[in-house]
């Protein structure tokens, strides 16, 4: 893509920038207790006497969070770790009852990685992948409910998460966006977080520093917390940037801090000065041992991997004939791809995508329903190409059967059985309409023969609307072409 440079009036900048994602993981219990982990319950409805950090209890792992944890890092192309300890990260607040964070510290469970992205003018970038770690999140604090008061929840404390830390490879926005709509849908294909970030369940802390074009100094950061949606992180990376370059030219000094994203003045602000390692206290957890897997372990959590976005769009352009871009749309989402799939088993598979993303997707929006509530089925989707493609109905009447397979939810062949939409492929039938078109209308068919090439698509029309539509273009266009001549 083109380069994201930003140029003021006393030179030009280029954004450095890297993310630490924290995503909730999948599981029915928390990482080192039985509570569950269900959301949208009252709140402190789902805490252990551990997750309330009472004294003497002790963590117990979840290896369902574990077994996640190596299934994403197979997905991010990462190294599993088969040694990783647990560390304890001591810090004091009201959402974190124990007083530190069962985390991972020197020996993360998943090494270094990468993640293709894709990008508005059709290239690709890869990304690093530093490191991930699992860890318990803390819980939350409500700072809403009355002004002189702040409420703790303690139902999110203790769920496991996984912090995927990428390297500071990302040099526009754009290629952040893209990457954290790329890591969502590859651990949603996985199954390992659903990657909803309007409920927390996948969180952004931004790292962002600018440099003078062409140089390769890595400059002062300062990390943006919990950004939660890919909008804001965009918006967060450009004003941020903004905010850099202008302390700069004027003679000042970017401080390492920890700031807030505020959506709406689009502006950052400090929270506290950065905190460093040494200022946690990481030490090994006392209470866990070290984890350790073998390559049986691994292998065996491999064997369970599904075929994730980037091989099926190839396999798609390969396959099924689609277009990079079009394959690319459809795979975002594991559902939407298995839809198409469907849809499309048997039949011109582009004729499907070309439906699909176009009057099917606009449906759904116009209908404000999620695919998996849709009153038209892959398969009856599938249905409605194979009467175009046999010349039951033609383009436009298929739109129309469209529109009323959406209100109706019926089969396309009941609709067309029922209004009596069949096309007119009898070519006897259709000659009398042409040879009737052609008779009343002396002064077109001169003109047409003089010159106006243009009317013939007005020829075509009169044709179409004697037969209410029911005609075949193509026979249609054929006879005409062939007694104007």
């Amino acid at each position: 893509m083109a380069e994201y440079v930003i140029e003021t009036a006393k030179g030009k900048w280029e954004v450095v920038c890297g993310l630490e994602i924290h995503c909730q993981i999948i599981s029915k219990s928390k990482m080192y207790s039985g509570a569950s982990t269900e959301f949208g319950a009252d709140a402190n409805e789902h805490v252990s006497f551990v997750d309330a950090g009472m004294p003497g209890m002790l963590p117990t792992l979840n290896m369902e969070c574990v077994h996640q944890a190596v299934k994403t890092g197979l997905g991010l192309n990462a190294k599993i770790n088969k040694y990783s300890e647990f560390a304890r990260k001591n810090y004091f607040y009201a959402d974190l009852p124990q007083g530190y964070q069962i985390t991972q510290f020197k020996f993360p469970i998943v090494g270094e990685g990468k993640v293709s992205v894709d990008l508005s003018d059709g290239t690709t970038k890869d990304i690093g992948i530093e490191r991930m770690h699992i860890e318990q999140d803390a819980g939350k604090s409500l700072h809403d409910i009355a002004p002189d008061k702040t409420f703790i929840d303690l139902n999110r404390a203790g769920v496991g998460l996984m912090e995927i830390v990428t390297k500071p490879d990302f040099r526009s926005p754009e290629e952040a966006g893209a990457f954290l709509k790329k890591l969502r849908s590859i651990l949603r294909y996985l199954g390992t977080c659903d990657g909803n970030m309007d409920e927390g369940s996948m969180r952004c802390d931004v790292n962002v520093s600018v440099r003078p074009y062409g140089s390769d100094e890595l400059r002062t950061r300062c990390e943006m917390k919990n950004v939660n949606s890919m909008k804001f992180v965009m918006q967060a990376i450009e004003n941020e940037a903004k905010r850099h370059i202008e302390v700069y030219e004027n003679g000042g000094k970017i401080e390492q801090e920890t700031r807030q994203f505020d959506p709406v003045s689009g502006q950052t602000k400090v929270m506290r000065k950065k905190e460093f390692a040494h200022d946690y206290r990481y030490f090994p957890e006392p209470d866990l041992l070290p984890l350790q897997l073998d390559d049986a372990y691994i292998e065996k959590v491999r064997s369970e991997m599904v075929e994730l976005p980037d091989a099926k769009k190839a396999r798609f352009v390969k396959e099924l004939g689609l277009t990079p871009y079009d394959a690319m749309v459809i795979c975002e989402n594991k559902e939407t791809a298995a839809f198409f799939e469907k849809a499309a088993e048997g039949r011109d598979a582009k004729k499907v995508a070309n439906w699909l993303m176009g009057d099917f997707f606009a449906m759904l929006n116009e209908k404000k329903l999620e695919l998996k509530d849709s009153p038209v089925s892959a398969e009856n989707l599938g249905k409605l190409v194979d009467l175009i493609s046999k010349d039951v109905i033609n383009g436009k009447t298929a739109k129309d059967v469209f529109i009323m397979m959406a209100d109706t939810g019926k089969s396309p062949e009941a609709i067309v059985e029922e209004k009596g939409l069949k096309q007119v492929t009898d070519t006897g039938a259709i000659e009398a309409l042409v040879d009737e078109v052609i008779a009343s209308s002396p002064e077109n068919v001169a003109a047409y023969q003089g010159g106006k090439a243009g009317l013939f698509g007005w020829f075509v029309g009169q044709v179409l609307k004697k037969s209410q539509g029911k005609a075949n273009p193509g026979i249609v266009n054929k006879l005409l072409k062939e007694k104007l001549g």
